[in-house]
């Protein structure tokens, strides 16, 4: 041993633990999935609120005329080309002209969030081509084009067809809805014998 063991020893000979209190033992029950659900609704409300994940930060200005084009991994090459000319009926449609960017990102989060709770499959969005903005991009359609991938549920847009607004509108197809997947599996059984 050392000096310095010897000494620490020697300073420390009459030294008693200090007493702890008795603690009980904490009963650690899994969560259930509504109060693991109520805990994060409350969580959203208290840090203020606002589910929307879609940010307005500097992004990359695209030229009115700019074609836009998206597809997941998993879209068929024939039901995308299909999209592209406008074969799909349209379930619904938002018109975003005139809109600030703080308003197309509230009405475009609203907008696909009750297109998913409804089920529909196509949508479409007009964000314009930027003609009424102050320099030469479109800014809400660069938005729309930054926004759109970060919804899961998006599959897959393009720009419109001509008749349609061409590339001042943008044809969004959703991925399909428990009840849309049941719907085509009944279609499709029609008429098969087991």
């Amino acid at each position: 041993m050392t000096t310095d063991d010897q000494l620490f020893r020697q300073e420390m000979a009459g030294v008693k633990p200090i007493a702890r209190e008795v603690r009980a033992p904490l009963n650690r029950s899994p969560v259930s999935a509504i109060a693991a659900a109520a805990r994060r609704s409350s969580a959203v409300r208290d840090r203020g609120g606002d589910p929307n994940f879609l940010a307005l930060h500097e992004i990359d200005l695209l030229d009115p005329w700019y074609p836009l084009e998206f597809r997941r991994p998993g879209v068929q090459h024939g039901v995308f080309r299909k999209l592209k000319q406008g074969r799909y009926p349209m379930d619904a449609r938002l018109d975003l002209h005139r809109m600030t960017a703080e308003q197309a990102r509230q009405e475009l989060f609203a907008f696909i969030r009750e297109a998913l709770e409804l089920e529909l499959r196509n949508i479409m969005i007009v964000p314009g081509r930027g003609s009424h903005s102050r320099g030469a991009e479109a800014i809400l359609k660069s938005y729309v084009n930054h926004w759109l991938p970060q919804f899961d549920e998006v599959q897959a847009y393009c720009s419109a067809q001509p008749q349609h607004g061409g590339t001042g509108a943008i044809y969004v197809m959703l991925r399909k809805g428990p009840g849309k997947k049941q719907e085509n599996r009944e279609r499709l059984s029609r008429g098969r014998v087991d």
